[in-house]
């Protein structure tokens, strides 16, 4: 597997795939040894921009790997538009039954590929930053991040 980090403002990312798609991005404590290849390149690219408020949608290639009821979860998350966020019961609800609300929790928990699959966006019932992977902290900042550009861009 092909492998690049970014140093973002969230910390240090390490993103993992082919020479075709990114299959993996996780939050990690150090940089490591790169084997890039152009998609990662291109993937680390467009998290600078995102990162740097000039980037709302990613066009990367990727391939998530998990189940069929994962891979749904995933599919309704990436539809999440920018600074907008769906509970984990909005999600349930979508896919047939609100009895689905944990599976949906542990499914986005599991989201292989952070931020570009937006599981940041997926909140509480009650609008509470509950659960991700990589900590409430950045899941906060990433809103955060998201909500102040629609801000800047409605009085610009």
């Amino acid at each position: 597997m092909k492998v690049v980090f970014l140093e973002s403002p969230v910390g240090i990312l390490r993103i993992m795939g082919d020479i075709q798609v990114i299959k993996h991005i996780t939050f990690c404590d150090q940089a490591g040894r790169e084997d890039p290849s152009e998609v990662l390149h291109d993937c680390r690219q467009q998290l600078i921009e995102y990162f740097n408020k000039k980037r709302q949608r990613f066009t990367i290639p990727i391939q998530p790997s998990g189940t069929a009821f994962q891979m749904e979860v995933w599919d309704l998350v990436c539809h999440i538009p920018y600074g907008h966020t769906l509970s984990y019961s909005e999600i349930a609800r979508e896919l047939g039954s609100t009895k689905k609300v944990r599976a949906v929790g542990m499914a986005n928990g599991k989201n292989p590929i952070p931020i570009i699959i937006p599981c940041h966006r997926v909140i509480g019932t009650n609008g509470a930053l509950t659960g991700y992977a990589g900590g409430i902290e950045r899941k906060r900042w990433l809103l955060d991040l998201e909500k102040e550009f629609i801000q800047l861009s409605l009085f610009n």
